[in-house]
Parts: C-alpha cells; structure tokens; sequence
C-alpha cells in the first residue's frame, strides 16, 4: 500500500495505491489519524488505485468517518473501482459514507 497526501480546494485528498488489509492496517490508520488532525475541514479518500481492501481496512475507514464527523469535519471517498465499490454496497458503508465517482465531484461536495 501506498498513500499519497494532497491538499486540493480546502480538502485533503489521500491518493491510495495497492492493497488495505490486515498487514498493513495499522500503518493506513496512523496516517489517515495524522491527516484528520491536520484536517481544517475535510478529507477525502481517492480508492482509483486501490485494489483490495479488507474488513481491518474497511474497519480504518469507519473510524476515520467517525472521528471526523465528532469533529463536524467532512468526509467522503471516491473513485471506487467495481470490486471495491461492491464491498462498500454490500458492507453498507456506502449508506453511512458519501461515495463519489470522481475526485472533482467529491471535492465539490465537501466544499458545497
């Protein structure tokens, strides 16, 4: 897994790259905990690049939803590929998580 960490329209947008799973989890939750601290106003998760994400990975993203919404930050993921997008329909996540097909379209929503 690799991250990239931008600032794009007031958002930080994280660029993820590979795979999220059990192996490397913990190191994904500490760089997205970092980011949410330096957040202003809102981040965003770019998954086009990501090709797995397991129920440790999923569990991350739920967090970070979580700690951004007590901290009345937005938060939105984009960008999903099939498989991806499917674990997220299913899992429910997709109700609970703004999701967005392009990166243009989810910063325009957490700035709206």
């Amino acid at each position: 897994m690799n991250t990239k960490w931008e600032s794009h329209d007031g958002a930080i947008v994280a660029t993820v790259d590979g795979r999220v799973d059990g192996a490397n989890a913990h190191e994904f939750q500490e760089a997205l905990e970092a980011v949410i601290k330096a957040s202003e106003s809102a981040v965003i998760l770019d998954f086009e690049q990501l090709s797995y994400i397991s129920s440790a990975g999923l569990r991350v993203v739920l967090l970070a939803a979580k700690e951004l919404r007590k901290q009345s930050k937005q938060f939105a993921v984009c960008s999903l590929a099939g498989s991806i997008l499917e674990v997220f329909k299913i899992s429910g996540f997709d109700q609970i998580i703004p999701v967005h097909s392009t990166q243009a379209e989810a910063i325009a929503a957490v700035n709206a």
